[in-house]
């Protein structure tokens, strides 16, 4: 029987000023003279949340009702809708929760924020609605790197909004910056990073631009650099973020401080459960009867989404606003969990591994002696009975992962 892990909320907002040539998210350009269908989103999402929440609680009484770990906010460019919009949102979900629930320090709430300076100058009523951590989405400091990503913001902008938010009272963000941008040599590469490093950000993503299929960028590909250069920049980069007080705890993530590490994204990583809504959104959710935890998608379209307001409810087990709501196969729960665990630096514990898939360690302990033997996994320094990778482990993560698929 498969115990139920810490539940995240995911939150989607689909729209945005401009499709970036990379971007492969369910996100809609909007025309400068629309209106955003704002008040009328919010209402499908707390209909959505209302929805999915019964479902992942197994009921309707209190004494049933999980507690929401952290809440993520993405897109899109959520900060286009008003801090008004979110704290109808926000006030909702608490309705569910313990009383001071929202107002509690330990609680997690990322709006990921571009960098335009309208967003910006919302971020003082962002931060009164409740909203305690933003992501901001830099991606580059360099004009002629962000002209070609197809960002609508320039590097003096980015500078103002991490001031903004400083001065709005974020003592905790994350910065958003890609490497392996178009023709971005090392020391290009570097220099970015040390702009980003003189704001001394809590917690920094940085990660290599990848080309995905349905974007601008698969079907018309930049020059991109080379290997050489991509493995020198990220070697001269780790060392970089180590030396200025960032650790690296996951593929891409950095924090000052385990207690700056992002708690929605570890509850990703660790295999927890998350409730989607929105359009497009995707979900995992254990079920209170221990059986098979569901995965779930949202209707994409925005327009389609909407229009499942007027429709009758569903089944019981989905919302109206449910594409998709299947049963993880048994057989591949043990490989997405060690396929999530194995991008920290924590990594897993066989009575962790049991807890999250239902499986016996000893499924895959032999594929664990034999990766041991190869000097890609050890026992973790920091924390008794787990398994992590090696450095050695971790640069040949790829080649870890298949063994055990």
């Amino acid at each position: 029987m498969l115990a139920q892990p810490p539940l995240s909320l995911y939150i989607h907002i689909p729209w945005c000023v401009k499709k970036c040539p990379y971007c492969d998210f369910n996100s809609h350009e909007f025309g400068a003279h629309e209106a955003l269908p704002e008040e009328r989103y919010i209402a499908a999402l707390c209909a959505d949340f209302d929805a999915d929440y019964l479902l992942a609680c197994g009921g309707d009484t209190v004494e049933k009702r999980r507690p929401i770990y952290s809440i993520f906010i993405g897109g899109g460019t959520p900060s286009l809708f008003s801090a008004r919009a979110f704290d109808t949102l926000l006030q909702h979900i608490a309705s569910t929760q313990r009383a001071g629930w929202l107002e509690s320090t330990e609680l997690e709430i990322t709006l990921e924020a571009n960098p335009g300076t309208l967003e910006a100058g919302r971020f003082t009523e962002f931060r009164a609605a409740g909203i305690n951590r933003l992501s901001l989405g830099i991606q580059s400091f360099a004009d002629a790197q962000l002209t070609r990503l197809g960002r609508i913001h320039d590097g003096a902008q980015a500078q103002r909004a991490i001031d903004s938010a400083r001065a709005a009272g974020f003592d905790n963000f994350n910065l958003d910056l890609m490497h392996g941008l178009p023709e971005q040599s090392l020391k290009d590469a570097l220099t970015d990073l040390e702009s980003a490093l003189s704001f001394e950000p809590p917690h920094l993503s940085w990660y290599q631009l990848t080309i995905e299929p349905n974007t601008v960028f698969y079907s018309k590909p930049p020059p991109l650099p080379s290997e050489s250069i991509l493995t020198s920049v990220q070697d001269a980069g780790h060392a970089l973020l180590s030396a200025r007080g960032l650790e690296q705890y996951e593929v891409s993530a950095y924090a000052r401080s385990s207690s700056l590490q992002s708690r929605h994204n570890f509850n990703y990583w660790q295999f927890g459960d998350y409730l989607g809504i929105g359009a497009g959104a995707h979900g995992k959710i254990s079920l209170a009867d221990g059986s098979q935890p569901l995965r779930t998608r949202k209707q994409r379209q925005p327009d389609h989404y909407l229009r499942a307001a007027t429709q009758p409810q569903a089944n019981g087990r989905t919302s109206r606003y449910t594409a998709e709501a299947m049963p993880i196969p048994s057989d591949e729960i043990a490989i997405e969990y060690l396929l999530n665990t194995l991008r920290t630096r924590r990594g897993f514990s066989p009575a962790h591994f049991e807890a999250r898939t239902g499986t016996a360690f000893s499924v895959i302990a032999k594929r664990v002696e034999y990766l041991r033997s190869q000097g890609l996994l050890c026992d973790s320094p920091s924390a008794d009975g787990w398994v992590t990778t090696t450095e050695r482990g971790f640069r040949y993560l790829n080649n870890v992962l298949e063994e055990f698929i």
